[in-house]
């Protein structure tokens, strides 16, 4: 192989147009014969080994990774490049930064008109909105009609007692004789299990309004009725005096007195 190698380079020595490789062709052919004469059997035995030759294919690499020797400025995108290296040959395009005239005067009442219009429309349903979110929170008409009642007192003879329903619960209005009054003020306040004085809890002596519900599970008491002529809770017991004060019995508290005025002499307005 060597001297196959040794032939190539000595014919490239016959070119006239390369004398610089020739002379190099013909130095290396030298000491390739030099070496094939000096060297023995074993050293080619062991570089040279038929076995371990193989013939292979392969590239340069230069001819897989662009270079960018071509470019104005390598690895810089093309508008950074165009920006830093300006050139005469660019040519803007102007058409798209014209302005456009002004639109036609004698349309422009309708369209003021136009916006005036839809801006109305906006403010409306804006304050239709608000309205509805306001009186969403209100009370309705049955709610408020429930909240305050009106009683003819005219009809109640003395000494008896009348139950209205007043927000869905028992309303009692009883119409007190003298003897009523004198034994509601003559009992000792200090006793009483909630102590309360009779003229705490009327504003006309004559008329008790107490709400007919017990306080101990809230149950009707029964008017007329009890050890203390007042009323009377069947289910537990309690007692309950003239002017609606706990005497006996496991209930805590007084009946409770609603809130109520006198409209007219014989008119009455709970709530």
């Amino acid at each position: 192989m060597l001297r196959v190698a040794a032939r190539r380079l000595s014919s490239l020595t016959a070119s006239p147009w390369r004398p610089s490789q020739a002379t190099a062709a013909s130095a290396a052919s030298a000491v390739l014969s030099r070496n094939l004469i000096d060297s023995s059997d074993d050293l080619r035995s062991t570089y040279f080994r038929p076995d371990l030759y193989l013939p292979s294919r392969g590239f340069a690499s230069n001819s897989v990774t662009p270079s960018g020797d071509n470019s104005i400025v390598p690895d810089v995108p093309p508008t950074v490049a165009a920006v830093k290296n300006p050139s005469s040959k660019i040519v803007y395009d102007d058409y798209n930064h014209e302005r456009y005239p002004p639109g036609d005067p004698s349309k422009r009442a309708f369209a003021y008109f136009v916006l005036t219009g839809g801006r109305f429309v906006y403010a409306s349903l804006i304050r239709l909105l608000v309205l509805k979110f306001v009186l969403s929170m209100s009370a309705s008409k049955d709610v408020l009609a429930m909240a305050s009642l009106e009683v003819d007192l005219s009809s109640i003879e003395p000494g008896s007692t009348v139950t209205v329903k007043w927000r869905g619960k028992p309303v009692f209005i009883r119409r007190r004789t003298d003897d009523d009054i004198k034994l509601a003020n003559s009992v000792d306040v200090n006793a009483l299990r909630d102590p309360q004085q009779d003229a705490e809890r009327v504003k006309d002596p004559e008329w008790l309004i107490v709400v007919g519900v017990c306080t101990h599970l809230g149950c009707i008491p029964l008017p007329n009725a009890g050890d203390f002529g007042g009323w009377f809770c069947p289910c537990h017991g309690s007692h309950y005096d003239i002017s609606g004060r706990i005497r006996k019995g496991p209930a805590p508290y007084n009946l409770e007195v609603p809130t109520y005025s006198f409209l007219e002499a014989n008119k009455l307005l709970i709530g």
